[in-house]
């Protein structure tokens, strides 16, 4: 049988970076703390399509918030997931680097970014009523893409800011 051409006439590694933020929850995030170690940690994202930034809903207690507001230069780690029997050198991945910036509650940016976050992640609303809790966008810069093995290739900002604004 036939495949139906695709729709989608953007490139193809432009195709996956997208399909990969849309598949993807999680991402690690790296930040850098007070004696210049680095330190990575879990974070759930979602994509706030209008500004093309990465939301993450942090809470005041957790290290890396403290770290990426003295230091705002961040990176996440988005990973297709591991397959048993598959071998993980060509798992697909981004690596991005990008400025987080704390939104002000209830602003407009508080606002849309709240918004794309609870799309994603409904059962995270009780915890957006909480003080100690801030939305955090992350304005992209750069990123590598490993697109499998002997696949990669740098993504300047112009590019990621298409990509995260189709949505």
């Amino acid at each position: 049988m036939e495949q139906a051409p695709s729709s989608d006439h953007r490139p193809r590694l432009t195709q996956a970076i997208s399909a990969l933020l849309r598949e993807r929850r999680v991402a690690a995030l790296g930040t850098v703390q007070d004696d210049g170690a680095p330190f990575v940690s879990m974070v759930p994202y979602a994509v706030e399509t209008g500004q093309a930034w990465l939301v993450l809903h942090v809470s005041a207690l957790a290290a890396h918030t403290a770290n990426l507001l003295a230091r705002p230069r961040v990176s996440l780690l988005v990973t297709q997931g591991e397959m048993a029997g598959e071998p993980v050198h060509a798992l697909p991945r981004l690596t991005l680097v990008g400025r987080a910036q704390r939104l002000e509650p209830g602003s407009a940016d508080w606002q849309v970014c709240r918004s794309a976050y609870l799309q994603r992640f409904p059962e995270a609303e009780p915890m957006t009523q909480l003080g100690d809790f801030s939305f955090i966008a992350i304005v992209p810069e750069a990123a590598r893409q490993i697109a499998g093995f002997g696949a990669a290739r740098s993504v300047d900002a112009e590019e990621l800011r298409q990509i995260l604004g189709e949505g």
